[in-house]
């Protein structure tokens, strides 16, 4: 049995869909929209992301180890940040990723003060 995921695997690429997705999609409604809007491989093992209209509701779409993955992440209060495009895609790194499933601005994170010296 393939151990679930935490974290998107090394060289695993993450595709954020921009504009907005019908949450009523599942499985095979996401995946075509791998396939016709983004022209990308859904069983590639890169991660796609949408967003639904009201910006409450992310679906994250997945192929690991053999089977297709469905990750689903509401907020209570808030919206997910996201692109300003009305379509297309945009690529995230893994920490820009754990930002945005956080509730957090992915797009401007503000940069912590580092010490200049350990002295």
């Amino acid at each position: 049995m393939p151990e679930p995921m935490i974290g998107p695997l090394t060289n695993t690429r993450i595709w954020v869909a921009a504009g907005f997705t019908d949450m009523r999609c599942g499985f095979d409604g996401l995946a075509a929209r791998v396939q016709t809007v983004l022209a990308k491989d859904p069983f590639c093992g890169h991660i796609f992301v949408f967003r639904g209209k009201r910006g409450d509701l992310v679906k994250c779409l997945y192929w690991r180890d053999g089977e297709l993955c469905l990750f689903a992440k509401r907020l209570e209060r808030g919206r997910f940040a996201w692109p300003r495009a009305d379509g297309g895609v945009v690529s995230l790194t893994n920490a820009q990723l754990g930002l945005l499933l956080e509730g957090f601005d992915w797009r401007q994170p503000v940069d912590v003060a580092r010490p200049c010296s350990a002295f």
